[in-house]
């Protein structure tokens, strides 16, 4: 692995305990300006006061959310995108190179790839060009791998997440990002069969923080590297100390009961 790459990881991951804690904040073009995400310079701090290890924005967003001052936080560019307006919501496009991403500032590049969707054979060459041009200039790659599609009837079947997680390691991934199966047991059989780091998503907004802590304390439990959880964090009424108490579990492994009261 290229030294640079060595270096950047350690900006986007706890450099001692190898786990990170994400904030993916794209969600503007997917889905608008959604509560949470009015004031990027805002929840950008809050997050990072937080102790999160990094950020996941389009380009566009890297001037609107730049604070100048504060905690210092990984910054990753997400590389791809779709709108929930379009008709094939699941093809996601490349909108942003590498090398814009390290005109930047970028730690880190991320894309997304929906495996099972009709168009999956142009978002696998897009992976593969986008690994190609990450390695050649020592840019970690986060992959987010899920698999939506007319074939997918459940897309948190363990074997299908599995999947999800191999195709991110076989085509060059430095971390890849799938959804949380549910419980650790089934879990643990992704993380196994993925020889790179594996952080969960974080989903939809969940009815309790609890239920969020208890989904980072399975995947954690099961051998995960972290977690990239973007709306239950940031349309949180205090992000900061969710932050707080997911990086509790994921650095430290602290026990749900540690990390409930840090919200208390």
């Amino acid at each position: 692995m290229i030294m640079g790459k060595y270096i950047r990881l350690e900006r986007i991951m706890n450099r001692d305990t190898g786990t990170t804690v994400i904030v993916p904040m794209d969600h503007g073009v997917t889905v608008g300006p959604i509560k949470g995400l009015i004031d990027m310079k805002a929840i950008i701090g809050q997050v990072a006061d937080g102790g999160a290890n990094a950020i996941v924005v389009h380009k566009g967003i890297v001037p609107a959310g730049h604070r100048r001052k504060g905690k210092d936080i990984g910054l990753i560019i997400h590389l791809s995108a779709s709108t929930c307006l379009s008709p094939s919501p699941n093809s996601k496009v490349i909108v942003c190179s590498v090398e814009e991403a390290i005109k930047l500032g970028a730690d880190a590049v991320s894309i997304h790839v929906n495996i099972g969707a009709e168009d999956e054979p142009t978002m696998l060459r897009d992976f593969g060009e986008i690994s190609a041009k990450a390695m050649e200039w020592g840019m970690p790659l986060l992959a987010m791998v899920y698999a939506r599609g007319p074939k997918i009837r459940n897309q948190y079947d363990p074997n299908v997440v599995k999947h999800a997680a191999r195709v991110g390691a076989e085509l060059g991934a430095d971390i890849v990002k799938v959804p949380y199966t549910g419980d650790p047991e089934t879990f643990r059989e992704v993380v196994e069969g993925c020889p790179i780091p594996v952080v969960i998503a974080g989903g939809e907004k969940m009815n309790t923080v609890e239920d969020v802590l208890r989904m980072v304390k399975g995947a954690m439990d099961a051998g995960a590297a972290g977690v990239s959880i973007g709306r239950n964090v940031f349309q949180h009424e205090n992000p900061s100390s969710l932050v707080r108490a997911i990086s509790l579990i994921v650095h430290e492994r602290a026990s749900l009961d540690e990390a409930l009261e840090v919200l208390k």
